[in-house]
């Protein structure tokens, strides 16, 4: 028979040894999580909901154009209709802290492989795992280190939407022609200053792309994450699955796409700069 290799038993092993050797610090770290995004959420929900409504128009027109400012206003009020106010709050709340650790880790990530080929072999096995693993298996590991709540969501999030930052931040700089790195050195730039104002300023359409996909991949994980206790338009979404009920699954769906159309949009605009520029 042919030998089997325990990689279950290596697994449980890796987790259960850093649940008991780390305790002290994945609840400290899970505090910090859940403070963080309680703050936010507080902070969005004090902003009274037709003045926020009306920034997300102002944005929207500003960068997408007045079709995508009219959705915002409709899909809002829809969402405020259906009595899902607070948990898009939530999910949004949710979304940006994840996106925020992605980019935080993933960019700085991005310009060491641009910089250093070892680097970049050692994380392009790293981040295919990432991605190509199937997203409900983070959420046991973070279950077991975080315990039900808002951080295990955060940081399974964290994992699973963070690679396309690191790819994309990488891609870009890389994309930078030769050329205009060489004029750069010629003129007397340091390394230093050549990555922050010749690379990143040429890079940041593919980093921008990078923050879209963060995003987006942010969104869809916060989703699944209230299998674990994350709550938000996802819980709404988890209990109608568990109780068959069609008509609030389906606002709660209604609640995502208009979050992800919103977001996915603006996002995509920022590489391109305002409607009123191009336009101009």
């Amino acid at each position: 028979m042919m030998y089997r290799i325990p990689v279950n038993d290596w697994a449980d092993f890796a987790v259960m040894f850093c649940r008991t050797n780390f305790r002290p610090f994945f609840r400290w770290f899970s505090g910090y999580i859940e403070g963080f995004v309680g703050s936010l959420e507080a902070l969005l929900a004090f902003i009274p909901v037709l003045l926020f409504i009306i920034i997300i128009a102002l944005l929207a027109w500003r960068f997408s154009g007045r079709g995508l400012a009219l959705f915002a206003i409709v899909g809002s009020l829809l969402i405020l209709s259906m009595g899902l106010w607070e948990q898009t709050m939530l999910t949004v709340a949710l979304i940006l802290t994840a996106t925020f650790i992605s980019l935080l880790i993933g960019i700085p990530l991005g310009i060491l492989a641009s910089r250093s080929e070892p680097a970049w072999k050692i994380l392009r096995p790293i981040l295919d795992i990432m991605q190509t693993m199937p997203i409900f298996v983070y959420l046991l590991p973070a279950l077991m280190l975080f315990g039900i709540g808002l951080a295990p969501a955060v940081i399974a999030t964290v994992v699973f939407a963070s690679p396309p930052a690191i790819r994309l931040t990488n891609l870009g700089i890389r994309q930078v022609p030769q050329e205009v790195m060489e004029a750069a050195l010629a003129f007397g730039s340091t390394p230093m200053q050549i990555l922050t104002r010749v690379q990143l300023p040429l890079a940041l359409p593919s980093i921008l792309a990078g923050v879209n996909q963060c995003i987006m991949l942010s969104l869809s994980m916060v989703v699944i994450s209230a299998m674990i206790g994350a709550g938000g338009l996802g819980g709404v979404v988890y209990r109608a699955i568990s109780r068959v009920e069609i008509g609030s699954g389906f606002e709660g769906g209604i609640g995502v796409v208009v979050i992800a159309i919103i977001l996915d949009r603006i996002t995509q605009s920022l590489g391109r700069g305002p409607v009123g520029k191009e336009q101009g």
